[in-house]
Parts: structure tokens; sequence; C-alpha cells
């Protein structure tokens, strides 16, 4: 220890120059894996449910699913690496995000871009060979919707709708990887799919209401304020209700409606009976229940129908 400080002393440089490793990880929210999930899974819905229609193989399904998360891994890196650059003077004056890399001074702008990059680098190479209209699709969730969503805080009360769009291109995406083109099917589950993301990042956005307030940030948790629990009710009501009509649309079949619409429906009502929207812990917890519980539930019940209909 004592020769480490007589190298710092000798070579200052040295002593300041060496890279926080740990704060570009956190930058990129490696931890957080329900984020991840929360994008992954949109697309997982949409590739499976065009699995059925197409009759792919198992082999080409899982392929294309391990694309996909390697794919969400980067879109969610690189997605909150820019919304931390952009963010990083309002991230200081809310109580949770004060530490985050930028803001606390760890990582400088300039470092942070070029992490961005190194994500968007292979994220782009995973688009571009795709088909006409799988990569138009991919490339505009990339690019101006996920780019433009850290603005859309400063401008309305909404910007979680925006964040639902951003998200979400994976379920016609899937459809056009798989097949060049989207059914109705996949714009309904993905309005489903809209309206979920306005769930669970209303809840994700009650954790900083009292902070967002003060900063004059926007969000649906400000503007619906003690109509919270109503208003995401809806959310929930219109997620079910697409699940079940994309289902129809789609020609699922008895497990795809027993455990990916009946389950969701359970698990929302449990969410909603538990949550405590004054209460961080309780919302973060149930923000990370989207991730890690429902979005595989309504998976797997798509993944069994999938299974008994293409592989019995």
């Amino acid at each position: 220890m004592a020769s480490n400080v007589l190298d710092a002393k000798a070579n200052p440089l040295r002593a300041t120059s060496s890279i926080d490793y740990n704060a570009y990880l956190e930058l990129s929210r490696v931890k957080n894996r329900a984020g991840i999930l929360l994008i992954f899974w949109p697309f997982a819905w949409g590739l499976v449910m065009s699995a059925k229609t197409l009759n792919l193989p198992l082999d080409v399904v899982l392929r294309f699913l391990g694309w996909g998360m390697i794919g969400s891994f980067l879109l969610h890196s690189a997605g909150c690496i820019w919304d931390d650059i952009v963010d990083r003077n309002l991230d200081a004056q809310v109580e949770r995000t004060k530490k985050r890399p930028l803001p606390s001074g760890r990582v400088s702008v300039r470092g942070a871009l070029v992490w961005m990059t190194v994500n968007i680098i292979p994220l782009l190479a995973l688009i571009l060979p795709s088909n006409p209209l799988a990569r138009t699709i991919g490339l505009v969730s990339v690019f101006p919707l996920a780019g433009l969503y850290p603005f859309m805080k400063r401008v309305t009360y909404w910007p979680q709708a925006w964040l639902g769009l951003t998200l979400n291109t994976g379920v016609v995406a899937a459809w056009a990887y798989t097949s060049g083109s989207y059914p109705m099917s996949a714009l309904v589950l993905s309005g489903g799919a809209w309206a979920w993301t306005l769930w669970y990042d209303t809840i994700y956005a009650c954790q900083d209401r009292k902070d967002d307030l003060k900063a004059g940030i926007k969000s649906t948790a400000v503007l619906f304020a003690s109509r919270t629990k109503l208003a995401i009710a809806l959310f929930g009501l219109i997620l079910i209700s697409a699940l079940y009509a994309a289902g129809v649309l789609n020609n699922q079949g008895y497990a795809y409606f027993v455990v990916s619409v009946g389950g969701a429906t359970a698990d929302l009502i449990m969410q909603l009976s538990e949550i405590d929207f004054e209460r961080t812990e309780s919302c973060g917890r149930a923000f990370h229940r989207n991730g890690y519980t429902l979005g595989s539930i309504v998976f797997f019940g798509i993944f069994l129908d999938y299974a008994l209909t293409c592989l019995v």
C-alpha cells in the first residue's frame, strides 16, 4: 500500500488516469436484468407467434431468440448510456440517481459517448443484414425512437408513451425478420405491449415522483398523482384485451389463452393489490416483477402453444 502511495506522488498522471470499469458497467445497467428482459419479451412473443404460424423448426426459433437477447442487451445498454448523458444534470437533482456515474463525475461525457458507440456497433451488425422491412424497423427503434426518448420528459407528461413505442417495435420486427411482413395480430400485440410499458414504467417513475416535481421532470407518475392506480389499471386492461385479440387473430390454441392471457391477468391483479405507490422499494419490486414474472408467463404460454402445434 505504501508503494502505491509513493507511485501516486511520483507520477500523479498515472494515479488519476486509471479507468473505473465498474462505473462503465453501472452506466450500462448490466445488473438491471429486468430492463433487458422488458425489451426482449415483446420480440420473443412476436417471434414465437410467427414461428407457430410459419411452422418454423425449433433450432431456428432458439437461434433467433439468442440473437434477440443479445440485441436487447445492447439496445438496453446503449439506451441507458444515452439517457444518462442527456439527463446528467436532471439526475443530479434526484436522490435515487444523483450517484450515477455521470452526475457523480466518475465517467466523463466523452467516455460515455465512446462506450455507447461500442454498444451500438455490434447492435447495427445484428440489424443491417436483415431484410429491408426488419432493417428499417430496427434502425427506427434505435435512432429516432430511442434517440429522442430522453428529451420527452422535458416536453410532455407522457414520456412513457414514447418509451412504449421504442421498446415494443420488437413484436413487428420479429415478424418482419421471419416473414418479411407482419399481420394485424402483430400490430394488436404491439399495442398491448405499449400499454404494458405505460403500466410498468409509470410504476417505475413513482419511485422519483417527489424529486421529479421539484426538478420539473415530467412523467405519467407526476401527471396521474393520486389517480395512478386507476390509470395503470386501464393500461393493464388494454394489455389483456390485446393479448386476447392477438391470440384470436393469430389462431392461438388453448395453452396460449389459459397461460398467457389468464396468467397475465392474474399477475396484473396481484401487482395492483400489492403495490404501494408511496414506497420506493414497493415500486421497484413491482417494476422488476414485470420483467421477471409477467413477461415470462406470457412467453411460456406462447411457446407451449407453439410446441403443442409444431413439435408434437
